[in-house]
């Protein structure tokens, strides 16, 4: 069962989970039920102009329009790939742009081997006719503020946080530009920013991505990078349990040079990311070969994948 993290109050309406909403809609006069109505149009079918939420009463449908409810960015350019990648450049409400990367899925290790070997029966019909599976990487800021040396978003410096209705939004409009026999299965938070320095709403944006209501994604199929904040990787192992993959950004081993390319690591020492790093890996009680696997392995290395971010 997947744990359910304290969240902060949503900052808008496309933020909120059904209870929440089932509570604004008993502030609007409207019965309770509606709010798992209004939750599964936005993040099930994608849909945030309240005018198209056809089973809704003209009533609500106003009064949702004026809390606010609409899509907070729009996509300012779009380039298309042979290989069918879509890099969306996204424009947000104050006029500031974020990244946002479509990527095919595509069978190139023994470790993607594996995982679709164990997702196998989520699979239905021979290969020909399955849908062709893509993984999102979305922003998590306007620009990060950890430097990295290799990173045009370090160079360009921190502007703000996007909310967890904007980091949302980015897998909404991605999922629009998907066509017939296309999903989105994978998300990766490895585009703007540094997702931990930003934590609330991050997390915030996972629970909304992984509820079953909306666009139930598995949280293993979640992956989170960092460039190694170690207080926000064990909250984010205490707040997830470990349903959330992790990648630590290493870059180099040797601290000289990675404190020349990274910043972080003169105060941050990547050594430290271990422990934290297991303790997600390995929760308590679980004896899963893969993850009995990493920590027989891999206790010595801080991180469950190479990343290389930026």
């Amino acid at each position: 069962m997947p744990l359910s993290p304290p969240l902060t109050e949503p900052a808008g309406p496309l933020e909120r989970l059904p209870e929440e909403w089932a509570e604004a809609m008993v502030r609007l006069g409207e019965p309770r039920y509606r709010g798992l109505q209004v939750f599964r149009w936005i993040h099930q079918r994608g849909v945030l102009d309240p005018e198209q939420m056809s089973d809704l009463p003209k009533g609500l449908r106003a009064k949702l329009a004026e809390e606010g409810l609409k899509q907070p960015l729009t996509v300012s350019t779009e380039h298309l790939s042979e290989d069918t990648t879509r890099k969306l450049l996204l424009r947000l409400e104050d006029e500031k742009e974020i990244e946002s990367v479509l990527i095919p899925q595509r069978i190139q290790t023994e470790a993607d081997v594996v995982a679709l070997d164990e997702t196998a029966d989520e699979e239905e019909g021979p290969p020909e006719e399955r849908d062709a599976l893509f993984t999102q990487c979305v922003s998590t800021q306007v620009g990060c503020a950890m430097g990295c040396v290799f990173c045009a978003s370090g160079q360009a410096g921190f502007k703000r946080n996007l909310s967890a209705g904007e980091i949302v939004g980015q897998l909404l409009l991605g999922r629009q530009r998907l066509g017939a026999g296309e999903r989105l299965r994978n998300v990766v938070l490895m585009g703007m920013g540094e997702p931990l320095a930003n934590y609330d709403a991050v997390a915030r944006a996972l629970v909304l991505m992984t509820h079953p209501d909306g666009l139930n994604l598995s949280r293993r199929r979640v992956t989170l990078s960092t460039s190694g904040l170690v207080p926000q990787i064990d909250r984010l192992g205490q707040d997830f349990g470990g349903q959330v993959q992790l990648a630590v950004s290493l870059h180099q081993v040797d601290d000289e040079r990675r404190s020349a390319l990274m910043p972080i690591n003169k105060t941050i020492h990547w050594r430290s990311c271990s422990p934290p790093c297991v303790a997600i890996r390995c929760p308590s009680g679980d004896a899963s070969p893969s993850s009995t696997r990493w920590c027989r392995d891999r206790t010595t290395a801080p991180t469950t994948r190479a990343s290389s971010r930026g």
